[in-house]
């Protein structure tokens, strides 16, 4: 007897894998630099009386607050730089020509030092950076750049106090220059010129609101290795 073959059984095709859900994009955790994107949105909303001092005061301590970037956004929601649908992508960072031979610097994002009901201090050798964002929301900061690390020839220090201090010192041989604004605070920069052409640029900038915004010169302290 001829013993016939059974029919061929097709493989079944295996599955396809599931497709991973993405997050929606209110519950993506908030990084600083967004945190520090909406207080800058907060702080000019300020100057141009959109906000009062108290509003202000309650949306900065939300900000920092803020875990997701859905608790940022409805703090921008009733102002007109919230109405962008997305912030605008960052530019790439610029390169800056090594100085006399050394390595490349590649500028990094804005540094963060924030008091919420407390204090925060940058002292000792540390790197500053293109930008640094300090924040006292009754509390205080103290940046002490008297022995920082200046990576770059021209540096920005956004101060906001809102009643709370931002104390800021520097050494003798740098330039600073100032931007600040003082609503019922007090924003004291002392402004200096260095004679030396490659000491670095301070710039310090911000507002104190019921609060204090204070950077001044330590005598005897001077940034070493300008070159």
């Amino acid at each position: 007897m001829t013993s016939e073959k059974p029919p061929a059984v097709p493989l079944a095709k295996p599955a396809a894998p599931a497709p991973v859900p993405h997050a929606a994009p209110d519950s993506v955790r908030a990084s600083d630099a967004d945190r520090d994107r909406i207080a800058d949105i907060l702080r000019e909303a300020l100057a141009e009386g959109r906000l009062d001092a108290e509003e202000h005061s309650e949306r900065i301590e939300s900000v920092y607050r803020a875990k997701t970037l859905g608790e940022l956004e409805p703090l921008i929601r009733d102002l007109p730089a919230g109405q962008r649908t997305a912030p605008p992508p960052p530019a790439p960072a610029p390169h800056h020509a090594p100085p006399h031979g050394g390595q490349m610097v590649v500028p990094e994002g804005p540094r963060s030092v924030v008091a919420v009901f407390s204090a925060a201090n940058r002292t000792g050798r540390w790197r500053i950076g293109l930008r640094t964002v300090a924040s006292a929301v009754f509390g205080s900061v103290e940046l002490d750049l008297t022995e920082a690390i200046f990576d770059q020839p021209y540096v920005t220090i956004d101060a906001t106090a809102v009643f709370g201090s931002v104390e800021i010192k520097v050494p003798e041989n740098v330039t600073v220059r100032t931007g600040g604004t003082g609503v019922l605070g007090s924003f004291e920069v002392v402004e200096m010129v260095s004679g030396d052409p490659g000491a670095p640029v301070i710039m310090v900038k911000g507002a104190a609101v019921f609060g204090s915004v204070e950077a001044r010169p330590v005598p005897g302290k001077a940034v070493r290795n300008l070159r």
